[in-house]
């Protein structure tokens, strides 16, 4: 049986893979002039007789078809969405028509996962409603608190067998990128296989709605005192594995631009909000929302932004925030050199290239769109231009960055459904400034002065302890030396002396490292 899944897997992928590369206009810009022989044969074996859609049509025909072969399918057409890099503008474009939606699964399989995460359901959920949502790994119900029927909750309950699906299918994909690095040794640059990677670790962690639930706990407690965001509480007692509960959210969809207008929201105030969030979470607290597209995101009627479905969360350490906040302030300010600079110091051009060479070609891409509204951007066109400088200059892949790009892409699409005449650079500059100002400036500076002077007084404070300690440690390597001694009627062997002696230098070097941690 697990025999003819692998291969009814694989057959999927494979017809999804003709699918696509029936597209002439889908495939990478440079394909027909780049392409080994072996890759032309291959694409023209893998596409014969394979539809092949109009331009106005193909995005919908595209997302519908590929839709159909499940869960992990759609996941992946998300994903490549975000990767114009791999596959195109035109590809890219029109796989961000793929949504998410799946047919509900039954009743009877809903209350079946209720009985097994909890031991009395009735006890924790009460008036459990059909589903209002349905995707690809889970659907949304509403229900009530069994106490208080004004309490309102969205009941998140994963799909039967989604795991085992997604681990099959998952595992395909992995063959089929490295099959790729081996007949495309172009791409290979790109990392389709860590991206692959990637992705599986953000899917397969959305399998488990406890990790959902605690980020959404900690999103909320970071953004408690933001205003015009927020994002639902946890019902913490109705909550497992498989169940999650939490606050229901009352809004409009902001996946419905029109609604929102009829309803009278700024929707350039709500696009610069978005803008700010994002780069906020990401920036401040290196936490962020990695799947911000419309559908998991409302708006309340005082326009207050509120997140939903935080499947998939990204983290960013301190080196990466401060090397993103630093590149947008760069490209805010035009400051190109100092772009470049923060590109070789982070690694991500390698070093044997020319800093002043990356820099003017950054210049060549950004400059001539700086002072333009979104709605004046041929983005396919600036797309392809940093491609073709990302192949220039050996960049590879950042696979610790895919979410973060992915998410960015995303926010800047939501952003410019709100408002096409959104100046990005603008609505950026105030959160990357007030990031750098608190982590460069004086106050940061004070702020690290403290920190060290609470650290040295608490050295001072141990000082007495670390000294009795040592003492104590050579008397009693003394009292190891002189037992050994009595025992032996042969000439002592030397080593404890040593021992001691080493023992003292050890923390003779341990107390100079306490002192010079001090702020004298």
């Amino acid at each position: 049986m697990a025999f003819f899944m692998a291969i009814l897997r694989f057959w999927r992928l494979l017809m999804m893979i003709r699918l696509v590369l029936a597209q002439d206009e889908l495939l990478p810009p440079d394909f027909n002039r780049t392409a080994t022989r072996r890759a032309k044969f291959l694409r023209a074996v893998l596409t014969f007789a394979a539809p092949r859609f109009k331009p106005e049509k193909r995005g919908r025909q595209l997302s519908d078809r590929i839709r159909k072969y499940g869960p992990s399918y759609i996941k992946l057409g998300q994903f490549l969405a975000t990767r114009p890099d791999i596959i195109g503008p035109a590809m890219a474009a029109d796989l961000g028509h793929l949504q998410d939606r799946l047919p509900p699964f039954g009743d009877r399989e809903m209350r079946r996962s209720l009985a097994r995460e909890f031991e009395t359901p009735d006890a924790v959920l009460a008036d459990i409603g059909a589903p209002i949502a349905a995707a690809s790994i889970a659907q949304v119900h509403q229900a009530h608190a069994p106490d208080n029927p004004d309490a309102r909750y969205a009941v998140k309950i994963l799909r039967p067998g989604i795991e085992e699906t997604l681990r099959g299918e998952l595992a395909i994909f992995r063959k089929m990128a490295r099959l790729a690095e081996f007949v495309l040794p172009g791409i290979r640059r790109l990392r389709p296989v860590a991206a692959v990677d990637t992705l599986a670790l953000s899917v397969m962690g959305e399998t488990d709605l406890r990790r959902e639930a605690a980020a959404l706990s900690e999103i909320g407690e970071n953004t408690a005192q933001d205003s015009g965001f927020d994002v639902p509480k946890v019902i913490w007692e109705a909550s497992g594995k498989r169940v999650l509960t939490m606050q229901w959210v009352d809004g409009l969809s902001a996946a419905d631009p029109d609604a929102l207008r009829a309803a009278g929201h700024d929707m350039r105030a709500l696009a610069t909000k978005l803008i700010r969030v994002f780069l906020t979470t990401a920036l401040r607290d290196g936490f962020f929302h990695a799947d911000m597209h419309q559908g998991n995101l409302l708006v309340r009627a005082d326009g207050t932004l509120v997140a939903i479905d935080f499947g998939i969360t990204a983290r960013l350490d301190s080196d990466s925030r401060r090397y993103l906040a630093e590149i947008l302030h760069g490209f805010i300010f035009r400051n190109y050199t100092k772009v470049a600079r923060v590109h070789f110091e982070a690694g991500y051009v390698p070093a044997h290239h020319s800093q002043d060479a990356f820099a003017q070609a950054l210049r060549g891409v950004v400059e001539p769109i700086h002072d333009k509204n979104a709605d004046k951007i041929a983005m396919s066109r600036v797309l392809n231009q940093l491609f073709d400088v990302t192949e220039q200059f050996d960049m590879e892949t950042r696979t610790e960055l895919l979410l973060l790009q992915k998410t960015m892409v995303t926010v800047e699409g939501v952003a410019r459904s709100f408002d096409p005449q959104l100046n990005i650079w603008e609505a950026a500059e105030p959160v990357v400034a007030d990031w750098l100002k608190q982590q460069f400036g004086p106050q940061a500076i004070l702020r690290d002065l403290q920190r060290l002077g609470f650290d040295g007084l608490a050295t001072l404070r141990r000082l007495p302890d670390l000294l009795a300690q040592i003492e104590t440690g050579i008397a009693a390597l003394e009292k190891i030396s002189d037992a050994q001694e009595q025992q032996k009627s042969r000439k002592p062997a030397a080593w404890p002396g040593w021992l001691a002696l080493t023992a003292t230098a050890l923390a003779g070097t341990a107390l100079a490292a306490h002192f010079i941690k001090l702020p004298l």
